[in-house]
């Protein structure tokens, strides 16, 4: 008999909350750059690398954690990233100069890197494989609520109650949920008395050396594929959205601002709407690619317009509410890798794959914030740096350069035909 759907929900749904905490505190600089910039006297390019940090440890990380997800099973392996957040989170919360709150963004990155490919881990044991799209895009639609509380929301909090405060509480709520893994999540449905979607039960599988299966997670050419798409099509999301989305609407469009944040959770919103129902529909009509290339043209064409048309504000929204729905394609990708090698490699090989939206993160914050600076009139605001449209317009063009390149990816990766490799 296999697991109900409520305890599979609720086993899959705590490591869920972790990663919804992760895209929390992943986006969160968006909406306290003013502040930043003043406390730590920190320049565009200094303020994509405090972001970054975050970006840097995550995407070291993501191999490590498939390999422990595989071996040590996703219960361990959350309960510690979610011990570590909470010790991250308080050092970036108080640190008193810009070199520790970078280690506390680093230790945050680092520890909430485990999230995302150990929900996916219990997803592929406690849900049917046809659910495993699902599961996934569910699981990103989490992570973006995560995004949007820390849009308005957080801004409202950092106004009341300042954002050293607001980012300490965070560390609490992670020591909370590093004991309500531990005491309830459990790796496999067999630990409860049921039976196990897993293909071979709850049994455990003998593992090659860590290196060796590495080595043989990467030398599907699938996994590089889909590694290297989400770099353009999901790093533009979180370079957006996640940093450099609202001070560019507050600078060139004159928005306030919550009004700012709210523009840019729309963005994630779509995304998170995106994920799930573009898995589905890939999973109803059998193919990865032709929705994965369909939805790639689409975030293409629409960057393109908000980046370099220059649209009204309201078609602007409308522009990436379309732009970032499409943009969850990268949910197609999580399970077009589970199907391209066997299944006692999935959480390698989906630490492999979720290096690329982070690596997004990792090369474009930083990269846009270095543009930025290099077009710098030298005009100021209560510390912060102001930027004109024109260079605004040039430092986004790396974002639409990484989406142009992932597109051109996608006739390579070979179609799976939604079966599993055995």
């Amino acid at each position: 008999m296999h697991p109900p759907a409520r305890l599979a929900w609720t086993i899959w749904g705590l490591g869920a909350l972790l990663y919804l905490f992760a895209f929390y505190q992943r986006v969160a600089p968006a909406v306290m750059t003013d502040q930043l910039m003043a406390d730590f006297a920190i320049g565009g390019a200094a303020l994509g690398n405090l972001s970054a940090f975050y970006f840097y440890a995550y995407v070291l990380m993501q191999v490590p954690t498939g390999v422990m997800a595989d071996r040590w099973g996703p219960r361990r392996v959350l309960a510690g990233g979610a011990g570590v957040d909470a010790l991250g989170s308080l050092l970036f919360a108080f640190a008193p100069d810009f070199g520790w709150a970078g280690f506390g963004r680093l230790l945050v990155g680092a520890s909430v890197a485990v999230a995302f490919v150990s929900t996916l881990k219990l997803a592929s044991h406690w849900f049917p494989p046809q659910k495993y799209a699902l599961a996934s895009g569910m699981a990103l639609f989490m992570g973006v609520v995560g995004g949007v509380m820390a849009g308005v929301p957080l801004r409202m909090l950092v106004e009341s109650f300042g954002w050293r405060m607001v980012m300490g509480s965070a560390g609490f709520f992670a020591a909370l949920l590093c004991i309500a893994i531990w005491l309830f999540v459990r790796d496999d449905p067999s630990e409860r008395g049921y039976a196990c979607h897993h293909h071979g039960g709850g049994r455990t599988h003998r593992h090659p050396p860590i290196l060796a299966g590495i080595f043989q997670v990467l030398s599907y050419r699938n996994i590089w594929l889909l590694m290297l798409m989400p770099i353009g099509f999901s790093g533009a999301v979180l370079t957006f959205a996640g940093l450099w989305g609202v001070p560019w609407l507050r600078q060139v469009h004159g928005l306030d601002p919550k009004a700012a944040a709210a523009v840019t959770s729309t963005l994630l919103v779509a995304w998170a709407l995106g994920g799930p129902l573009l898995g589905s529909w890939s999973q109803r009509i059998g193919r990865r690619k032709p929705l994965y290339l369909i939805s790639g043209i689409v975030a293409t064409a629409g960057w393109f317009a908000v980046i370099f048309l220059a649209p009204p504000l309201w078609l602007m929204v409308v522009l990436l509410a379309i732009t970032g729905f499409a943009s969850g394609n990268i949910i197609i990708g999580f399970a077009w890798a589970k199907e391209s090698l066997p299944l006692r490699l999935t959480g390698t090989a989906s630490g492999v794959v979720n290096m690329g939206p982070l690596m997004g993160g990792m090369l474009l914050q930083p990269g846009v914030g270095w543009m930025l600076d290099r077009g710098w009139g030298g005009q100021l605001a209560g510390g912060a740096r102001l930027y004109d449209a024109a260079t605004w317009q040039t430092s986004f063009s790396l974002m639409f350069i990484a989406v142009v390149i992932a597109l051109v990816l996608v006739p390579f990766v070979r179609e799976t035909h939604c079966q599993q490799t055995l």
